[in-house]
């Protein structure tokens, strides 16, 4: 496991990603008091957040690309200030990923992997239900799951979700070297 040293200079980016439905943003709301006491300051934001602060509601491949990367740039402001960021978002694009992990050297990528069809049997997702709906990753888009994330956690909705924000916080702990 390679260990990350923490440049000082600027936060923390916890990049949460996975299916819609899969605890992304539960989990990081478990995960963020752990990060702001051992790590400092912090804030959460969804991908949901920002697409409804900015009225984006385009969803096809192009869009959704397009709105991954302008998010970047809204990370980079809150990491500068040397506050964490807690990020859950979908963004299931190898390219926006590799860009992160160029651009932030305190990138940590976190993957919720969970089956689509877990997904759907506990209704997690109203968005698999809606007749007449397109461009929904894992159903007529085809997602690009992360290759090597520094942390995977399996959800299959059999625990509750501090059960996962903790094997997330005892990992983290595991790979970021704190000077």
């Amino acid at each position: 496991m390679r260990k990350l040293n923490i440049n000082k200079k600027e936060g923390v980016l916890f990049w949460i990603t996975g299916l819609a439905g899969s605890g992304k943003s539960s989990i990081a709301r478990y995960l963020l008091p752990k990060i702001q006491k051992y790590y400092g300051p912090s804030i959460i934001v969804s991908g949901d957040n920002l697409r409804n602060i900015h009225g984006f509601r385009k969803y096809t491949k192009k869009d959704r690309l397009k709105f991954a990367k302008t998010k970047l740039k809204f990370c980079e402001l809150i990491l500068r200030q040397k506050i964490n960021l807690v990020y859950s978002t979908i963004s299931m694009f190898d390219k926006v990923r590799e860009m992160n992990k160029k651009k932030f050297s305190n990138y940590i990528e976190i993957y919720i992997k969970t089956d689509l069809k877990n997904i759907v049997k506990k209704n997690k997702k109203k968005i698999y239900f809606r007749k007449n709906m397109k461009n929904i990753w894992g159903v007529d888009l085809r997602p690009e799951f992360p290759k090597k994330p520094n942390i995977v956690i399996v959800n299959d909705f059999k625990k509750p979700v501090s059960h996962y924000s903790n094997r997330i916080f005892d990992e983290l702990k595991k790979i970021i070297n704190k000077k």
